[in-house]
């Protein structure tokens, strides 16, 4: 009891010492709990979707669902005419519908806008049925009663101010359809972000489909008293077996649309919570170090309880216990913040085009404990070095005021163990770089990061000495007494300046780290870029969608006009390979293209020539699958095209007249053959459209061709016309932002370790006060006090940053010789960058100064001498 009313009165009496650290542990408990409410509430929304969407029992083709959200077709697959009469006849089955749905659609008002979602979310179209019924409702106007009507969800309607009466117009494989809204209807459930338009049954046939009397899936309801899985096994029964088609219980459809989900949302999930989990590292330090002063300065505090009894144990106890009571405050504030840091992010994302609704925040009971255990646990950990410590200190020594001593031994020791493990890191390191599997040199990788790492943190007091003496001729010394000042103020405790140090240089490690791999990465596709791309432009949907025939049209019909050169068709095809021995290879997706494309894209050849490849009954294979399958040039090929898991045919042989590299980086691995074979290939009802186009504009019309392209693929706001610039750009774009992600996900470490330098420097301030009151009672102003501390700050701020951009860029540098294994052959430093970042780290050492200066520049002068 006397150990717990110690702890107490002390934790109390620093309660403002103790603030930053409970910052640090609220701050990272806080983003794990809304990690962790933000993905629960997202898989709640759309299980609860998923589950008002499906019918009781769904029929759909044997092959729908295989992940090809767009078909290369551009048409989803269909079920046999006769399907949805057999399912009406089912035993149980009360209703029986056809559903119409296609996601290969763009949409778009009178002023050509794409009414799609931003965020990622599909585009949908298809007919209104009783099954829509379950999940949504017609709030306004009616369904669609012709082919010159359509119905629009509410969502999409308010975001684009959209009425009844306005037109808007569809874009899909078969043509485009204007035709006015005649109902808008509401979801019933959170629509996360979904476009939906509805057509009546026949138009949407006719348009998304191509024929009348097929349908994308039949949606079965069971009669009262039925249970799904009667249902579904009678409606097999019905339709001929487990084999004709896919059949799916309303529970079945729901958890397989979640698991098509559950893996994007698992990366989201576990991404987050490592960044978490680095705030929780660098706040370790923040926590060891508050510990390690706060015992340092109750030195004598500690030495009378020694004297009156109090045991080693009692001693620890009494510390840990303080640490239990700041994991405790800062996890539940943590935790609460946490909710207010999910609805944030679902702000956020409705801000993107997600529309997450608040009132379907989910808590589970699991995540306030995890939140709970987590902060507790790393602060305890945190403060166990520190409270053994305090356990040994020596009752006369304390009472002598002699601090805690240092163990020189222990050292020599800690340093000789950090030395040993960066260099084993290094040796790591070094190991990765010159692997020649990526695989392997990742693993070496991931070894030399960790223990590098490892090693500097541990051996940090040691560097902290050359390090910071290094830094203080450049940026201390000129400011004469007052620098040399802040300098041995920095160099007085190395094992206290190495840990505020080492906080900070995980984050700026990561970030340098990063730096360097999306630099080299842009560099390297933008070399790739101008030494294989020929084309001067190229066109393509950025979510996927192939490029529409009549699109198509308007790119072909420029050569004609004499506005293009030359336009370059590119095609994807499923296909099953047989080689001249007869055995039968993976599934491969082989190019079918212009013979123009040999111009537009330069591709290096290990052998033959690859225009032949182009030429009748001939392709061209890659030199990895050559060596697989021990196939040369003039060999002979069966090609049969795939559908599914079906081979359609037996196929057409094939002559290999050319090899290409596997060294490439653009199409890297693919086969070519020309679209004409390709067309005796494929059946016609299923010759994928093209995936991306190429065009080449005639010497010296580069400009104006680009424009009129642009002009003639106006009316198709889903394909981007883009030169090599453009391409480059939208490269370097992509890449960017992915790492702007990263870093604001970083920041939360950074700003820990913020806290850390601030929390050093402002117990630092408390443990010098004596120290402060004797140079201020022999001349040194409030003014030169203030940037002495400053100027602390701001060398240690520089030491961590100096740690953690060489190690970062020591790690993106062995990264990139990993990546150029698969073709990224270009290291950048991106200096730019990490000079600005080096820069800001003493713009942070400063700021993170503010108070405590402040608060030293306000000591009563006696009063400080006075002190204990």
């Amino acid at each position: 009891m006397t150990v717990v009313k110690t702890s107490m009165r002390n934790f109390f009496a620093h309660k403002g010492r103790m603030a930053l650290s409970a910052i640090a542990v609220l701050l990272s408990v806080a983003f794990v709990s809304g990690t962790l409410v933000f993905t629960d509430t997202m898989n709640s929304t759309f299980d609860k979707l998923f589950a008002a969407t499906s019918a009781d029992v769904t029929v759909s083709p044997k092959n729908a669902g295989s992940g090809e959200e767009n078909p290369r077709s551009g048409k989803p697959e269909t079920l046999p005419a006769d399907t949805l009469e057999r399912a009406r006849q089912a035993e149980g089955a009360k209703r029986a519908e056809g559903v119409v749905l296609s996601q290969s659609v763009t949409v778009v008002n009178e002023e050509n806008e794409n009414l799609g979602a931003s965020s990622g979310a599909p585009t949908l179209a298809g007919n209104w049925t009783q099954n829509d019924r379950r999940s949504m409702e017609i709030t306004s106007g009616h369904s669609p009663r012709g082919p010159t009507e359509v119905m629009l969800d509410a969502d999409t309607a308010d975001k684009h101010d959209l009425k009844l009466g306005d037109e808007i117009r569809t874009i899909a494989v078969t043509g485009d359809r204007t035709a006015k809204i005649s109902g808008i209807a509401t979801f019933k459930v959170t629509n996360p972000g979904a476009a939906i338009v509805y057509f009546d049954t026949e138009t949407a046939q006719k348009f998304l489909l191509g024929a009348t009397g097929v349908y994308t899936n039949v949606a079965v309801t069971a009669e009262s008293g039925v249970s799904h899985e009667v249902l579904k096994k009678n409606v097999t029964g019905q339709l001929g077996g487990a084999g004709a088609f896919k059949y799916e219980t309303q529970q079945e459809a729901a958890e397989a649309n979640a698991d098509d989900l559950g893996s994007f949302l698992d990366v989201m999930k576990y991404a987050m919570l490592g960044f978490a989990g680095i705030a929780f590292l660098v706040g370790i330090f923040l926590i060891v170090n508050t510990f390690s002063m706060l015992v340092a300065q109750r030195t004598r505090e500690i030495g009378l309880m020694r004297a009156i009894g109090s045991s080693r144990k009692q001693i620890n106890r009494s510390v840990l216990f303080e640490a239990v009571m700041l994991g405790v405050i800062g996890s539940v504030l943590g935790v609460a913040a946490g909710v207010g840091l999910a609805v944030g992010l679902m702000q956020l994302m409705g801000m993107v085009g997600m529309e997450l609704d608040t009132s379907e925040l989910t808590v589970k009971a699991t995540t306030p404990v995890i939140g709970l255990v987590l902060g507790i646990v790393v602060t305890v950990l945190a403060a166990y070095l520190p409270a053994r410590r305090a356990g040994k200190v020596s009752p006369m020594a304390a009472l002598r005021d002699s601090g805690i001593s240092s163990d020189g031994r222990a050292g020599r020791i800690r340093a000789a163990i950090g030395l040993l493990l960066t260099a084993g890191g290094g040796l790591a390191l070094v190991a990765a770089s010159q692997a020649d599997e990526a695989s392997a040199g990742a693993s070496m990788l991931g070894l030399g990061v960790l223990l590098t790492l490892v090693g500097f943190v541990v051996v940090g007091p040691l560097l902290a000495g050359f390090v910071v003496r290094g830094l203080s001729v450049v940026v201390l010394r000129m400011f004469g007494s007052v620098g040399r000042l802040a300098e041995r103020n920095a160099l007085r405790n190395p094992r206290r300046t190495g840990a505020t140090g080492a906080a900070l240089m995980i984050g700026l490690a990561l970030v340098a780290c990063l730096s360097v791999v999306g630099s080299s990465m842009v560099a390297s596709a933008t070399d790739e870029l101008d030494k294989s791309v020929g084309a001067d432009f190229i066109v393509q949907s950025d979510n996927g969608q192939p490029i529409t025939p009549a699109a198509a049209k308007k790119m072909q019909q420029m050569t004609k006009t004499g506005e293009l050169e030359h336009v370059s068709e590119y095609k994807i095809v499923d296909s099953q390979i047989r080689t001249e021995s007869g055995k039968l290879t993976d599934a491969e997706d082989v190019t079918a293209a212009s013979p123009t494309y040999a111009q537009d894209l330069r591709v290096e050849v290990v052998e033959g020539k690859l225009s032949d490849a182009y030429g009748e009954n001939s392709m061209s294979i890659d030199e990895e699958f050559a060596k697989q399958y021990k196939v040369g040039l003039g060999d002979e090929l069966t090609v049969a095209f795939k559908k599914g898991k079906r081979v359609d045919g037996k196929g057409v042989p094939l002559t290999v007249k050319a090899i290409t590299s596997s060294e490439t980086v653009v199409d890297n691995g693919a086969f070519y053959l020309s679209i004409a074979t390709a067309e005796r290939l494929v059946p016609a009802d299923q010759m994928p459209l093209n995936q991306i186009m190429f065009g080449k504009a005639k010497d010296g019309q580069a400009e104006a061709a680009y424009t009129a392209l642009k002009q003639q693929l106006d009316p198709y706001p889903q394909y981007k016309v883009r030169d090599q610039a453009d391409f480059k750009q939208t490269l370097k774009d992509q890449i960017g932002a992915l790492l702007n992600i990263v870093y604001g996900l970083l920041a939360l470490a950074i700003i820990v370790a913020v806290l850390g330098v601030v929390n050093t420097l402002a117990l630092s301030v408390v443990e010098r006060t004596r120290e402060i009151g004797l140079m201020r009672a022999i001349g040194l102003s409030r003014r030169q006090l203030r940037r002495m501390i400053r100027l602390e700050s701001v060398v240690i701020a520089l030491f961590g940053a100096l740690l953690g951009l060489g190690l970062g860029m020591g790690w993106g540098a062995t990264a990139q010789k990993l990546l150029a294994l698969e073709g990224l052959k270009v290291l950048e430093i991106p200096w730019p960058t990490i000079l600005i970042v080096f820069a800001g780290s003493a713009v942070v050492g400063l700021v993170a100064a503010l108070v405590p200066a402040f608060r030293a520049g306000r000591m009563n002068v006696l009063n400080a001498i006075a002190t204990d």
